[in-house]
């Protein structure tokens, strides 16, 4: 019997629709997936971390000795190369990039599983109706192990930003510290960092998705271009990363203090970060709250601009969206 048109038409499209399924990138899945969102994680936290070296520095000696430098960002920039040379305000940087590749990779990648995790569990549909528990969940998940891997090359910056003199770098720091005064040192500020990064990460995490949400609504991803896609992330951070600074401010002054020098024999961290706490107060807490907004807020937008890049680069595109 010959064909008719109709039925040779319905082949030729079914074929042309399998071409185009063959044709398509399958999407990730798995290791290879997370793998991926974890190393897009790591190099946009540890570039922008790293560029940003000279303001974490200023941000820093701020903290530690406010009486000094008590002439704001751009006056305290000025005192450090005056007394110190240019060269001091990269102090630190090698700390700072190993310390935040590791972070981002644990922060980015685990919040991408964590959320997904929830997902399976609780189905696609509930998911999307208590997406904002999730946000925060997966988020304080994941910095918890990002914390782990964190501390310690954070205590080492801040001993070498708090003592020039101290050690030449990242290798002579680290292992000054571990010589002199034990594995311990280098997680005396794991309590203070938990309760920075947390609630950091917490509200910089749903803040971002929160403002993407609302931009989305009114000019829907699909249509966007990439560089317009790209502007979004970058605002969607920056809004995010002026949350999260005023958030975790207090707690980011208390880490400073802690890891400057080592406590007296016999005191513990506990004893240490009351004592440190009753120091500052309120108002000393935010001890440069406005370097840190300016640091906190850039390095955001980037991170987000920078991730959501690389996971197109790096074919990364087998994630689920929640939002409504």
């Amino acid at each position: 019997m010959a064909s008719t048109p109709q039925s040779t038409g319905s082949v030729k499209v079914d074929a042309a629709i399998q071409n185009v399924a063959a044709a398509a990138p399958a999407k990730l899945t798995g290791v290879q997936l997370y793998s991926r969102f974890a190393l897009a994680g790591a190099l946009c936290c540890s570039i922008t971390h790293g560029a940003l070296t000279p303001v974490d520095v200023v941000k820093t000696r701020i903290q530690l000795d406010p009486a000094k430098y008590n002439t704001g960002m751009i006056g305290s920039f000025k005192k450090v190369v005056q007394a110190e040379g240019a060269g001091a305000l990269l102090t630190g940087v090698g700390p700072t990039f190993a310390g935040y590749f590791l972070q981002g990779a644990f922060k980015f990648g685990g919040y991408e599983f964590f959320k997904q995790q929830f997902i399976n569990q609780l189905g696609y549909e509930n998911a999307s109706n208590y997406r904002t528990p999730i946000y925060l969940a997966s988020s304080a998940a994941a910095e918890f192990f990002a914390d782990i891997a964190l501390c310690p090359l954070e205590a080492t910056r801040i001993r070498l930003v708090a003592e020039p003199t101290y050690a030449s770098g990242l290798i002579g720091g680290f292992g000054k510290i571990f010589r002199q005064e034990g594995i311990g040192a280098f997680y005396a500020g794991f309590g203070p960092i938990l309760f920075k990064q947390i609630p950091y990460t917490m509200s910089k995490f749903v803040v971002y998705e929160k403002v993407s949400e609302t931009i989305f609504r009114s000019f829907p991803k699909k249509d966007m271009s990439d560089s317009m896609q790209t502007v979004t992330n970058l605002g969607s951070g920056l809004i995010a990363g002026f949350a999260a600074a005023l958030v975790s401010q207090p707690a980011d002054t208390m880490l400073s203090k802690i890891n400057k020098t080592k406590g007296a024999p016999g005191e513990g961290t506990t004893t240490r970060l009351i004592k440190i706490a009753k120091e500052l107060g309120l108002r000393g807490s935010y001890s440069g709250i406005g370097t840190r907004l300016f640091m906190v807020g850039t390095l955001t937008a980037f991170q987000f601009a920078i991730y959501g890049d690389l996971k197109k680069a790096l074919g990364a595109t087998g994630g689920v969206e929640i939002a409504a």
